[in-house]
């Protein structure tokens, strides 16, 4: 009774704004006022409203409202988690497959070439070698860029 009361009173100030906001020449904003204003009317109407006041003071609507909010935490969380792992149980299966027949890499493919690269044999000789430091720390990071790969599955 006090909801139909009050969205009553909400519709006809809304109405009285948009009959104001007409008056000084502002037809547009005037009806989405009046749109704006017919809305609490057209809610108690239909039975809206007392179907709301029927459900914010009943336990057994919250309880089912707490429990659709559960199922909703559990679908984000395994849909999280399948996107994490990479698909689902049948598309693992598949590229678990598909990386047992056949190798994308060779094992000795990353290992870099301290060949000449196609030099001529006269061009690069006036060019001191690669600094031994240099080659060595080099290796090092892609044996560290090899452990991390290998850890990922990679």
């Amino acid at each position: 009774m006090i909801a139909e009361t009050v969205c009553s009173a909400v519709s006809a100030a809304g109405l009285g704004i948009a009959a104001v906001t007409a008056y000084r020449k502002r037809f547009l904003a005037a009806a989405r006022i009046a749109a704006y204003s017919l809305v609490p009317v057209a809610l108690v109407m239909t039975g809206a409203v007392g179907w709301l006041a029927r459900t914010a003071f009943s336990p057994t609507a919250w309880a089912g409202f707490g429990l659709l909010g559960c199922a909703w935490v559990l679908f984000a969380t395994t849909r999280a988690v399948e996107r994490r792992r990479g698909g689902t149980r049948k598309e693992r299966r598949a590229a678990a497959r598909a990386a047992a027949d056949q190798d994308a890499v060779a094992p000795t493919a990353s290992a870099p070439s301290l060949g000449s690269g196609g030099r001529a044999p006269g061009r690069g000789a006036e060019r001191p070698a690669a600094r031994p430091a240099a080659g060595s720390r080099g290796d090092e990071d892609f044996s560290e860029i090899e452990a991390i790969l290998k850890k990922h599955g990679i």
